[in-house]
This record gives C-alpha cells, structure tokens and sequence, in this order.
C-alpha cells in the first residue's frame, strides 16, 4: 500500500523542493504543483507532490498516520480521531451528488 505523507519545505527550486517530514529530509518534484515558498505544507507520494495542504489538512493527515501506528502497535489511538468520534461519516464535498443517483 503506498501513501501520501505531508511534508514541509525546507527550500526549492522552479522543479523540487527539499522537504522534511519527522526529520526525514528529501527532494521531491514540483513539477505538479509548482514552486512553493518555504514552509509549505505538501502531500507528497512517490517523491512527488501532488497537491499542496493547508495548516488543517496537513494535521489531519498526520494525525490519521499516527493513529494507524499507534493501532498497529497495539497502543491507545482514539484521542488521533477526536474528529470522527460522535458523528456521521460524511463523503467530501467533490464525491456528493447534486441529483440522486439512478438505482
């Protein structure tokens, strides 16, 4: 399974960036989201960013991967997904529908 993982810039280019995760670094294109200023956050897959978060998402992203190893580890991982406890899922709003769907 591969995932995409916020990351940070550090400094870049018109191409890449060096970005820093948990005190990982590495260069990664920009070639799909463009140049970005330092302190940036980007979701990054595969060496390459494919969009850039905002402070929020970012968070929420680190959070949900930080839960899952804490689940994988047998440890305590509610508190990571505070926002999901007591309420309904709810599709993003580019997957809902305007018309009901034909059955």
């Amino acid at each position: 399974m591969c995932l995409g993982l916020p990351m940070t810039v550090i400094d870049g280019d018109d191409f890449s960036a060096v970005c820093e995760r948990h005190g990982e670094r590495r260069r990664v294109s920009t070639l799909l989201v463009g140049r970005q200023a330092a302190g940036a956050r980007l979701l990054v897959h595969l060496d390459s960013a494919v969009r850039v978060l905002d402070a929020d998402e970012a968070e929420a992203i680190d959070r949900a991967l930080d839960g899952l190893a804490a689940a994988s580890e047998g440890r305590a991982f509610e508190h990571l997904f505070a926002d999901l406890i007591d309420r309904e899922p709810e599709l993003p709003e580019h997957l809902r529908t305007k018309q009901p769907c034909p059955r």
